[in-house]
């Protein structure tokens, strides 16, 4: 009897492993082209998509329920055509973005998106970056914080303390974010601290690193840890002289 029910143990125990690696593996995707990437994106098991290889578009990837994209270093590259004109030149505009955030939530991590009018839109959406998020290479910019045609949601951007934003072909005219004119209400979000952008602002890679300098103390842009160090040297030099002042007296 009690080898039976040794048996029967054994057998539950490993139907509920199977069971465990089998949820475990359907959260997770690796694609490696358009079509598998579309198709993991419209599989709402799927939470989490790896990109096992540099991927190739001919048209906007739309992003529309909550998802982590792991671009493991690699690239998703536009190299469809622009505008009416059917043209090859990403300054011809054609509203043509790598990826699209619809409405949702999405983390980015060690990823790059090129060849489009922009890399990403973030459309009353909101996009976390992890890692580095690399924008080169797109006709009119790096990231657009917009809000489409229904869209009610403030687009945000959050910018973990690990990421770096990466815009080789930053201009004037070419700015790493911006936020179009008939948007108000987008939002940069580093650390704990939310910086409310109005229409029309454009921000460079300077600036978006001015924003999170500006969090480590608002008074001098001097970090809390060097504050706390150099207190800490004034207490204890300030105990040495006190003992000195009463070893003399």
């Amino acid at each position: 009897m009690k080898k039976i029910s040794k048996i029967l143990l054994l057998f539950v125990m490993t139907i509920t492993l199977c069971s465990t690696l089998n949820v475990n593996a359907a959260t997770s995707k690796t694609v490696n082209n358009e079509a598998e990437l579309k198709e993991a994106l419209n599989n709402s098991n799927i939470s989490t998509i790896v990109l096992g290889s540099d991927i190739e578009t001919t048209e906007k990837i739309n992003i529309m329920r909550d998802i982590t994209i792991d671009g493991n270093n690699k690239t998703i590259k536009y190299i469809g055509k622009f505008g009416a004109n059917q043209s090859s030149d990403n300054t011809v505009w054609g509203g043509i973005y790598v990826l699209q955030i619809y409405k949702c939530n999405v983390t980015l991590k060690d990823i790059k998106l090129t060849g489009g009018n922009a890399g990403l839109l973030i459309n009353g959406g909101n996009a976390t970056f992890e890692g580095k998020i690399d924008v080169s290479g797109n006709g009119f910019g790096g990231i657009e914080l917009g809000k489409g045609s229904g869209v009610t949601s403030n687009p945000t951007l959050t910018i973990t303390d690990n990421a770096e934003i990466i815009n080789t072909t930053e201009s004037p005219d070419k700015p790493t974010v911006w936020v179009p004119k008939d948007t108000n209400g987008a939002v940069i979000e580093i650390g704990n601290t939310k910086f409310e952008l109005n229409a029309g602002v454009e921000l460079s890679l300077d600036e978006i690193n001015e924003l999170e300098e500006s969090i480590e103390n608002p008074e001098t842009g001097d970090s809390l840890i060097l504050n706390i160090i150099c207190l800490s040297i004034f207490v204890i030099l300030s105990s040495y002289a006190f003992k000195k002042i009463l070893n003399k007296e």
